[in-house]
C-alpha cells in the first residue's frame, strides 16, 4: 500500500514539471498591417487663402480730457467729417475763466517788463511773471482742445454716446473711423514667415462684390511667431476712395507666393491630435512605426502640403492604416 501511495505522488510530479509550454505564456508582438506611398516631390503654385476681416485705417475715440457737461454735439452717426471740422463743444465756463487770466498776465508781464527796463522791478519779478504767463497760456491751450474738440483726420462718425447737456463721464462721446483707407491683420502660418515683405501685392475678395478684386498691399510684417497658433500676424492696407468695403466687412485674400517643390500627400493620412491643434503623420522606419509631428500648408482638394524635417523624398508614409498605429509599433506593409 505505501507503494502505490509513493508511485502516484511520483507521477503526480512529473506531470506538474514537466506539462508546462513556456511558449504559450509570451504574448505574440503585436503587428499592424499598413499601407505605404514613397514620398516624391511636386511642383507646385504656392499660394494661401486666408480670411479677415476689414477695420478702419484709423479709429478715434473721442474722449476729452475734461469731466463736465457736453453743451453741444456738432455731428451724428453717419456723418463724413473732414480734418480739422468741430466735433464737440464742452462747458466753456473753464476755459474762458483762463483766457481773462491769461489777457491780465500778458499786461503784468508787459508791465513789469518796462519796470525793469527803469530798475523799478527786478529780474527776478520779472522772470516770475513769466512763468506764471507761459504756464497759464499751456494751460489756456490744454483747455481749448478739450473744450472745442476737432476732428483729428477725415472720416465718418461711427458711434455716439451722448446728447447735449449730458454730463461727460468718461465713455467716448464719438467714435471717428477712417474708410477711404482700410486695413486688416491677417494670420499666416509659420513656414511662410521668410516669404513675405513689407510692400508685397495681393487682392481681396468680398462675396457682396462678387465680380471685383480690390488690390491691397502688406504694410508690415509682424516679427513675432504666436507660439499657442503657429501664425504670424501681417497688416494689409486697401485703399477705398470709392468706399465699397466698410469696416466690419469679411473679405478673403489668396495671395500668390511663386512656384515650389514640396511634398503633398492625401490629407486623410495626416492626423490630428485630440483636444489639440497639432498634426502628425506616421512614417515607415526600418518596419517599425515611426510617429513625425509636421505643420500644414497649402491644401488641393483632397491632398495636403505637409512641412517637418523627416519630411522628404523617399520616406515611406502610411496612408492606410495610420488610425491603429502608435509610435514604435511593428508594422508590415502591404500592397
Amino acid at each position: 500500500m505505501r507503494k502505490n501511495i509513493l508511485y502516484i505522488l511520483a507521477a503526480l510530479t512529473l506531470v506538474g514539471c514537466g506539462g508546462k509550454d513556456t511558449s504559450a505564456s509570451q504574448e505574440e508582438e503585436r503587428v499592424e498591417q499598413v499601407r505605404i506611398t514613397v514620398l516624391q516631390p511636386r511642383e507646385i503654385e504656392r499660394e494661401i487663402s486666408v480670411s479677415t476681416n476689414l477695420q478702419g485705417y484709423l479709429t478715434q475715440n473721442v474722449a476729452p480730457s475734461l469731466t463736465g457737461k457736453i453743451e453741444h454735439i456738432y455731428r451724428e452717426v453717419g456723418d463724413r467729417v473732414s480734418k480739422g471740422a468741430d466735433l464737440v463743444r464742452m462747458d466753456q465756463t473753464q476755459y474762458k475763466t483762463t483766457k481773462i487770466s491769461l489777457a491780465n498776465l500778458e499786461i503784468e508781464r508787459n508791465r513789469v517788463k518796462q519796470l525793469l527796463k527803469t530798475g523799478s522791478a527786478t529780474q527776478q519779478q520779472y522772470d516770475q511773471i513769466v512763468t506764471q504767463f507761459n504756464s497759464t497760456k499751456e494751460q489756456l491751450d490744454f483747455l481749448q482742445t478739450n473744450t472745442y474738440v476737432k476732428a483729428p483726420f477725415s472720416g465718418v462718425i461711427s458711434a455716439k454716446n451722448y446728447e447735449d447737456g449730458e454730463l461727460y463721464s468718461g465713455q467716448p462721446i464719438l467714435v471717428l473711423t477712417q474708410i477711404d483707407k482700410l486695413k486688416a491683420l491677417v494670420a499666416i502660418p509659420e513656414a511662410y514667415f521668410p516669404q513675405f515683405k513689407a510692400g508685397m501685392k495681393l487682392t481681396l475678395t468680398s462675396e457682396i462684390y462678387p465680380d471685383k478684386v480690390f488690390p491691397a498691399t502688406v504694410e508690415v510684417v509682424y516679427p513675432t511667431i504666436d507660439a499657442a497658433s503657429h501664425t504670424f500676424q501681417i497688416k494689409i492696407v486697401i485703399p477705398n476712395s470709392k468706399n465699397l468695403l466698410r469696416p466690419g466687412m469679411y473679405v478673403t485674400t489668396t495671395i500668390g507666393l511663386g512656384k515650389a517643390n514640396t511634398i503633398v500627400v492625401p490629407y486623410q493620412s495626416v492626423e490630428k491630435l485630440v483636444g489639440a491643434n497639432d498634426r502628425y503623420v506616421f512614417i515607415n522606419e526600418n518596419g517599425r512605426a515611426k510617429r513625425v509631428a509636421v505643420e500644414l500648408g497649402q491644401r488641393f482638394d483632397q491632398e495636403i502640403e505637409i512641412i517637418a524635417p523627416e519630411i522628404v523624398p523617399g520616406v515611406e508614409l502610411v496612408t492606410t492604416g495610420q488610425h491603429k498605429l502608435v509610435d514604435g509599433v511593428k508594422i508590415n506593409v502591404v500592397e
